[in-house]
């Protein structure tokens, strides 16, 4: 475990939950006087900066939880509370956006695709590497950014911790993309990326991933 690992402030969980506003209103003023203290929670909070901005963009109906998970919620509250569930409304659009399913692009490595811009060549995807995984090498299109959640990413020589943020610029390359433990990450980067290394199954997954992308990003035009 490296020294940085062991010194990982407790409130980092406060954190991240302050950047994304998920914090009750009871709860902001503490974890605002804990990060003006904490200078591992204000580099912490910097690097989610970049990936909270770009939330703004999204359509609101990727920000909202899905009528399933709601309704998961009120059943597991009324549970608790011993009430009868409030229920989310059903949504009659034909055109309302269901979550997309996991989908397996090659061995150990799936993809749940968010949000795509075919004009602009960009996806927004979460990746889940299992332990052992590995990505080839390649060289960015365009700009990739990588935020961690949960495991530990090895991109070349540097390691990645859950809260981690990572900026590839257009034009560099990554020789070994690589997770021990496992890990999933949120990641926004170009379709048109250049692979320099063979996936470890049949270059049709790749083909299979970009066709999905654009058939999701049919699914949302208006």
């Amino acid at each position: 475990m490296r020294t940085s690992d062991r010194n990982r402030c407790e409130q980092s969980e406060t954190t991240c939950a302050y950047a994304t506003q998920a914090l009750a209103n009871s709860e902001v003023a503490a974890a605002e006087a804990h990060i003006a203290s904490c200078p591992e929670c204000r580099r912490e909070l910097e690097s989610l900066r970049p990936v909270v901005d770009r939330f703004v963009s999204w359509p609101t109906d990727m920000l909202r939880p899905t009528t399933s998970l709601q309704a998961r919620l009120a059943r597991r509250i009324a549970e608790e509370t011993g009430k009868e569930p409030v229920l989310p409304p059903v949504r009659l659009s034909k055109q309302a956006w269901s979550e997309p399913e996991w989908q397996q692009v090659a061995p150990g490595i799936e993809c749940k695709l968010l949000a795509t811009d075919m004009e602009r060549h960009r996806v927004s995807m979460l990746v889940r590497l299992a332990p052992g995984a590995s990505y080839p090498a390649h060289t960015h299109a365009g700009v990739e950014e990588l935020h961690l959640l949960d495991g530990e990413l090895w991109i070349d020589e540097k390691k990645l911790v859950p809260g981690d943020y990572n900026y590839g610029a257009p034009g560099a390359g990554d020789e070994r993309v690589w997770s021990q433990t496992g890990c999933t990450c949120i990641l926004v980067t170009s379709t048109e990326d250049v692979l320099r290394g063979l996936w470890p199954t049949s270059p049709t997954s790749r083909v299979s991933a970009r066709r999905n992308a654009e058939d999701f990003s049919r699914r949302r035009e208006p």
